[in-house]
């Protein structure tokens, strides 16, 4: 069997973005991604911008590399991530969801933009997705659409992915290994 998909958010998850911006978090690490070189103001002059500010913690993706999951970035970063996210955190280059012309676009039924192209690339395979920005209409979208077992684990942006985020996910990996005598899916345990 193939190993679970493990859809990994950035900006939340891996940097807690919202933690108190004097205080970065112990064990990360500081990268300044530079934004556009130049964007045009209301009056069409070009005015710089600061850089991104992201905090990465290097030892995650030792960690993320041992938690039984074929890693995919399901980010904003998209493919950016694998530029500046993977080499930070000692990870290969990873696939990524192309989320295309639904990046960033609000839906009316209120789940969230991601989780139908999240679906749609699981294609029936056991997947968990971590993000900071799910709902129980994500869930109920998932529960409907996905034939196969899934986790959403949301994680706080203020702390960031932690070591019981970590053991969640690990935990919903192996019991896809379990024989299941009791006829109930990993969604149920």
């Amino acid at each position: 069997m193939n190993r679970p998909l493990l859809f990994l958010d950035v900006d939340g998850p891996l940097n807690p973005y919202a933690a108190k911006p004097e205080r970065r978090p112990d064990g990360y690490t500081t990268l300044r991604v530079p934004r556009d070189d130049a964007r045009r103001d209301d009056r069409g002059m070009s005015s710089r911008r600061r850089p991104l500010r992201v905090w990465l913690n290097p030892e995650h993706g030792r960690t993320l590399l041992q938690l039984g999951f074929e890693l995919c970035w399901a980010t904003t970063w998209m493919d950016d991530a694998n530029r500046w996210i993977a080499p930070v955190l000692g990870l290969p280059e990873l696939p990524f969801v192309d989320f295309g012309d639904v990046l960033l676009r609000e839906r009316p039924d209120g789940v969230h933009w991601k989780t139908g192209p999240l679906v749609d690339y699981a294609g029936g395979r056991p997947f968990a997705w971590v993000d900071d920005e799910q709902s129980e209409l994500d869930q109920t979208y998932v529960t409907a659409h996905h034939q196969g077992p899934e986790l959403l684990h949301h994680v706080n942006p203020r702390i960031g992915i932690r070591e019981n985020d970590f053991h969640r996910l690990a935990s919903f990996a192996q019991s896809l290994d379990t024989p299941r005598t009791t006829g109930r899916t990993p969604r149920q345990l």
